[in-house]
């Protein structure tokens, strides 16, 4: 997804990816005031909670990634991997 605004996501998901855009971009700065819309969206705290917190690891692991010299996957690899993803969720049995 390239644009949440144009996305075909709904209204209440477009809330939630904007709150993530600013933790991701600007959490230094955020307020607890910040998080008002997406609780008016539905949102609760746990899911807040757990929506942070993903986007808190995988900007670790990013960075761990980058750091430690780990190869990027190919454009196809990641490909299948959204297919999977898609298909089954992100629990493997």
């Amino acid at each position: 997804m390239r644009d949440v605004e144009t996305s075909r996501l709904d209204d209440r998901h477009k809330v939630l990816f904007r709150l993530i855009d600013r933790v991701n971009h600007d959490s230094p700065r955020m307020q607890p005031d910040d998080f008002a819309p997406a609780r008016a969206a539905g949102w609760t705290d746990d899911e807040l909670y757990f929506a942070v917190t993903v986007c808190a690891l995988f900007n670790f692991y990013n960075r761990w990634i980058d750091a430690t010299g780990v190869h990027a996957l190919s454009d196809e690899a990641h490909r299948e991997g959204a297919r999977r993803s898609a298909a089954g969720g992100y629990v493997r049995e």
